[in-house]
């Protein structure tokens, strides 16, 4: 058997990326704490909180412990009290008057809302990756004709073009949930301290600036004891659908496997099959199985943010654990970096595909839609008529492209011999055959987001500009993040040379 096989030539600029996953390599619990503690310095120095004549001691002690946990192998100690001993033995007790309204709550909570945020990026990208892999695809299969199943039955032809961007909608909607998450990650609850605030008069606005976020959460309460914990659940909500969309796609494409001619199967070597040890002849789908274990993994940890929140108090820290949670969201951008490999691995037979159709009787109910759309039959009597067709058929082995039309108008008569109608089969042989031929039946199809190459063009306009939609969303989040941490930077350089 001969495949054809399509390659996707995907031209990716790696630089932009890099420099961004420089940039955000090392922004920890750590980095955050000292990004905090400098958005501190210079806010309560401008308003009036803190003694000037502090500034020089305090912006000194701050700076080398960072510069010290940023050397290579040092310890970078991930939460308030941990890192506040250095800053004191950094820069003396006085060093604690940054300290001013806050709490290991709030902080936390900021740092793991600005952690999780990262990642939701990352995310995003990857998600958008996988989504254009797959349109670029579907644009190079809208002619292709293959078999779609129900109840692992084929059951009607499609353009395989339409069955991807079928999938790429629903990954649209993981997009859309990760943006619709995203704004509610992207709120700072610093100066909440801990339940109902500070009698400190901080500046949280400015705060939640300095530190790249949109926005504040409202509610002193909410920041610490609600928000902080509905973040993790949201977000494994979201990587439990990207699993779930990658599952189903994994198992539609692993059952042709069973098949001994399938028309659609990975491309054998470079880590998507194996040889069986055993069995010389089998190419086990390793990509597939690996994606697929994948997937579950992602699901499973997804589970475990919401077991965490189960029956606990508010403002417990079971759900918060950042490495947890890293490592759900790291789960699900593997799972999509495993689909992107499979739609770039997949070899597909049109002609084995079209083969399939034509053997069996999976353009049957267009006779029915057919003769009730032209010749105003009743759907259900033109459905007893094409189950006729197809038990008569299956029984003779007949294949449709093959069926006597002789045969079709004597079952047709006795089919609407109960009904009223004229015994006579209003086609004609030339049109009973079109009507089984699943070119035809794709091409024809009149609904809006049908298979027809009118919404064919589209739909693929729209899912591209979706996926241009997307990147720009993910840059312009990272640069303003980005940009906030430049800002915060100089600010506090400025500070420390004595020029605030």
């Amino acid at each position: 058997m001969k495949f054809q096989i399509y390659t996707l030539a995907i031209a990716v600029s790696l630089s932009p990326v890099c420099t961004y996953a420089q940039q955000q390599q090392n922004r920890d619990e750590f980095f955050w704490l000292g990004e905090i503690n400098k958005a501190t310095a210079v806010i309560n120095t401008d308003e009036g909180l803190l003694d000037k004549a502090l500034v020089p001691r305090i912006t000194a002690g701050l700076t080398k412990v960072i510069n010290e946990g940023n050397q290579p192998g040092a310890k970078r100690p991930s939460s308030v009290i941990t890192f506040e001993p250095l800053l004191i033995k950094a820069a003396g007790p006085e060093v604690t008057l940054l300290h001013a309204g806050r709490s290991s709550q709030d902080m936390h909570a900021t740092y793991r809302a600005a952690i999780l945020r990262d990642e939701l990026l990352d995310l995003a990208e990857q998600l958008n990756s996988t989504s254009g892999t797959m349109v670029t695809l579907a644009e190079k299969h809208v002619d292709t004709i293959v078999p779609n199943y129900t109840n692992g039955v084929a059951a009607q032809p499609n353009s395989f073009g339409h069955y991807l961007l079928g999938h790429a909608a629903g990954l649209d909607r993981d997009a859309q949930r990760i943006r619709e998450a995203y704004a509610r990650v992207d709120r700072s609850a610093m100066g909440t301290t801990v339940l109902n605030g500070t009698s400190w008069p901080l500046n949280r606005k400015r705060m939640a600036g300095y530190l790249g976020f949109s926005d504040i959460v409202d509610n002193a309460y909410d920041a610490a004891q609600i928000s902080s914990t509905d973040e993790p659940v949201e977000v494994g909500a979201i990587v439990t659908s990207v699993a779930l969309h990658t599952g189903q796609f994994v198992e539609d494409i692993m059952t042709q496997y069973a098949q001994p001619r399938p028309w659609i199967l990975l491309q054998e070597g470079g880590g998507n099959t194996y040889v069986s040890s055993a069995m010389p002849q089998k190419r086990n789908p390793g990509l597939l199985n690996s994606t697929r274990q994948d997937a579950s993994t992602a699901v499973t940890l997804a589970m475990g943010a919401v077991i965490q929140a189960h029956n606990i108090t508010p403002g417990m820290s079971d759900a918060k654990d950042v490495n947890a949670n890293s490592a759900m969201v790291a789960s699900a951008v593997k799972v999509l970096e495993g689909w992107n490999k499979i739609l770039a691995s997949l070899v597909i037979d049109p002609s084995r595909a079209l083969e399939e159709l034509n053997s069996d009787w999976t353009a049957s109910q267009e006779l029915a839609d057919v003769l009730m759309r032209k010749y105003k039959l009743p759907f259900r009597v033109g459905h007893h008529f094409a189950s006729e067709i197809v038990d008569f058929a299956k029984a003779k082995n007949i294949k449709p492209l093959d069926f006597p039309y002789s045969e079709a108008k004597r079952i047709y008569a006795e089919a609407v011999k109960e009904s009223g109608f004229p015994a006579d089969l209003p086609m004609n042989e030339e049109e009973f055959r079109s009507t089984l031929d699943p070119v035809s039946i794709v091409k024809n199809r009149a609904s809006v987001g049908g298979p027809q190459p009118s919404e064919m063009d589209r739909m693929l306009k729209a899912a591209k500009e979706k996926i241009v939609r997307n990147e720009e969303w993910v840059t312009q989040h990272r640069a303003q993040i980005t940009e906030s941490l430049a800002r915060l930077d100089a600010d506090f350089d400025q500070l420390k040379s004595g020029n605030n």
